[in-house]
């Protein structure tokens, strides 16, 4: 098994980086998380990975974080999703946000990731409702008003990333109303 790959970058794509490994180049697919920032052309990157072996082909999955490729092995053991949905989970939504969706049992959150409908979401919370812990910082993500907030936020043009890190962010002696927890979410974004 490949554990984790270090080379020089020599593409990056919309979901992908090649990287040089002893004169060898090596496609590795990313989650959006691992490409922010930008991965240079000519510069060493480091990928914690995991091979995946169908009839087929040999993929190669890669992680800025162990935590990231945990969460992917996790993924890959729910019944219908497969390597590229696992991916595209998590390149929508941060380890800790789908922690704190399963924490809170709110399949709604992952609805809105491309490509999974309602019955996946369900079964996705319902496989790791065991295996993930919901993180400390999530408890702001446990009020029922946080999926108003992220609704507004990505009605108003953010990713779904950007404003589970802006509901984060929220106090968590805030106010539990809708509207004052938007405006503190959307002070967030003024921050950065």
């Amino acid at each position: 098994m490949i554990a984790s790959v270090r080379g020089i970058v020599q593409h990056v794509g919309v979901q992908d980086v090649v990287l040089e490994v002893g004169g060898i180049g090596v496609r590795i697919v990313v989650p959006q998380a691992a490409l922010n920032p930008s991965p240079v052309v000519g510069q060493a990157m480091f990928l914690h990975t995991r091979l995946v072996v169908r009839e087929e082909s040999l993929s190669l999955y890669g992680f800025s974080t162990q935590e990231q490729r945990e969460v992917f092995d996790l993924l890959l053991q729910v019944s219908g999703v497969g390597p590229r949905l696992a991916v595209t989970i998590l390149s929508h939504l941060p380890p800790d946000g789908l922690r704190s969706a399963v924490a809170a049992d709110q399949p709604i959150v992952l609805t809105k990731v491309p490509g999974i409908g309602r019955k996946t979401a369900e079964k996705i919370i319902f496989h790791l409702k065991d295996r993930l812990t919901a993180p400390e910082a999530a408890a702001s993500m446990a009020l029922e008003a946080d999926n108003d907030v992220v609704s507004a936020l990505t009605a108003l043009g953010y990713t779904l990333v950007e404003a589970q890190s802006a509901v984060q962010s929220i106090p968590v002696q805030a106010p539990s109303d809708v509207a004052s927890r938007v405006r503190l979410a959307l002070q967030y974004f003024s921050r950065r």
